[in-house]
């Protein structure tokens, strides 16, 4: 039988490896609920309600667009009417009243109407527009997304560091308080390692603040509460730019860029719209049928029968403009002097893209230049606060100087961590300079991400 002592001791025995267990899973637990950037750009297109609204408005302006068709189909119409006459005249005999039911169906069929078919041509090109606003809309999207998530990324980067700084700067403080006491340092070492201090302990609030706001701001824009970004592989292997030339970059936003193709649907919108002002002086001609169907089942004032008459009509319509106030000349200034507006809006955007697609392309090029020189700098920095803590072992260094290279070496840490985000970034960004942006392309940053 297990005696109540016993059994103590068997549960002292397992606590340590129950703590492990613990442990274990208090540190998979944040890995278990982490999101990819992938995983959070898929949530955030179906919430971000700045990305709905672009689709929502892509949709209306497919249907609107569609709406053009009517100007070239035929239209149709059925009327019903039945209506009840009272006669009264000198002659009481032929005082009466009567019922009458009348019905009416017509069509009509545009045969030559030039302004319609500019109209019916602009379908398709406000289709192109909204196609191209959308796309516009999805790769905000995608920089909204990134540049949250690795907003948190570098938020949790800055606070880790700071409070490994403050761990170090602790352990220095302490450091100058036993070497005070046992009389090999001054105060002066004291009270400076004590300033460190309290500057690292405001840093650090200042670093979870920031923190708590980067994921507010995450979760508002992906709709998932808590979110939980990967972090970057260590070491990490940042994708250089493919292709190299930057006017490989510029030729290729040409054809495809959002901005350079809503201009361009633009214009042509506005060269048809020249047309639709000009057909105000051109003739139409319509062609229309109707069958009309008159039922009187009394009688009339005038035979006493009941009576019915069948009608149909078969016609052309023609309509020739003669003077309409000078009103149709000043619609065609006025679309003349909006198409070179559009034009020169076109040739805006393109020198637009150019600009931005060079200037993106060359802050990547200097970023990693960037990431590969704070490299160098973190290892001399640590190389430096090695010598320092050493010289300051042996007395020919000072409390301060081991402060400052620690300083150096978690700022340097930190500028790192920066420069790597920003050249993940600025790979995205450039290819939103110039147009070739879209979800597969954050398939590569997943694939630097822990798993």
């Amino acid at each position: 039988m297990t005696t109540p002592k016993k059994l103590t001791a068997q549960c002292l025995s397992m606590l340590p490896l129950s703590m492990a267990m613990a442990s274990v899973l208090i540190t998979l637990a944040p890995q278990a609920r982490a999101q990819s950037l992938v995983a959070l750009y898929e949530s955030a297109r179906a919430f971000d309600a700045t990305y709905q609204s672009a689709r929502l408005q892509y949709d209306a302006s497919v249907a609107r667009a569609d709406q053009t068709k009517a100007g070239i189909l035929p239209t149709a119409g059925l009327s019903a009417a039945a209506s009840r006459y009272g006669v009264d005249v000198n002659t009481p005999a032929l005082n009466s009243s009567f019922n009458s039911q009348n019905a009416v169906l017509s069509a009509t069929q545009p045969l030559y109407r030039p302004a319609n078919w500019a109209l019916y041509k602009q379908g398709p090109k406000q289709v192109d527009l909204a196609r191209a606003q959308l796309e516009a809309a999805e790769q905000d999207l995608i920089v909204r997304t990134s540049q949250a998530y690795f907003d948190v990324l570098a938020a949790q980067d800055t606070l880790t560091f700071v409070r490994a700084q403050k761990e170090a700067v602790a352990e220095q403080l302490a450091s100058a308080k036993r070497n005070f006491e046992v009389g090999t340092a001054t105060i002066t070492d004291t009270r400076e390692a004590q300033a460190r201090y309290d500057l690292v302990v405001a840093q650090e609030i200042a670093a979870e603040n920031d923190l708590r706001v980067k994921k507010i701001a995450l979760d508002q824009l992906v709709g998932i509460a808590e979110s939980q970004p990967k972090g970057l592989l260590a070491p990490v292997n940042l994708p250089a730019v493919v292709p190299a030339d930057v006017n490989t970059w510029v030729q290729q936003a040409e054809a495809i860029h959002p901005g350079i193709r809503q201009a361009q649907s633009n214009l042509e919108i506005a060269e048809l719209e020249v047309n639709k002002a000009e057909a105000g002086h051109k003739p139409t001609l319509d062609a229309s049928a109707s069958y009309n169907v008159t039922n009187n089942p009394s009688n009339t004032a005038q035979s006493g029968i009941s009576s019915r008459a069948n009608t149909s009509t078969v016609s052309l319509l023609l309509n020739v403009p003669l003077f309409a106030g000078f009103a149709t000349q000043n619609r065609v200034r006025e679309t003349l002097s909006l198409k070179d507006k559009a034009a020169t809006d076109l040739e805006g955007a393109r020198r637009s893209v150019a600009q931005s697609t060079r200037t993106a392309f060359f802050g990547v090029q200097s970023g990693q230049g960037q990431v590969k020189a704070l490299e160098a700098a973190e290892l001399s920095s640590q190389v430096a606060l090695d010598a320092n803590k050493l010289g300051y072992q042996v007395g020919v260094r000072i409390n301060i100087d081991v402060l400052n290279a620690q300083s150096q070496l978690y700022q340097t840490k930190r500028d790192l961590a920066q420069a790597r985000y920003n050249v993940l970034l600025g790979n995205l960004r450039l290819r939103q300079a110039n147009g070739s942006l879209n979800p597969d392309d954050l398939q590569q940053i997943n694939a630097l991400l822990t798993p």
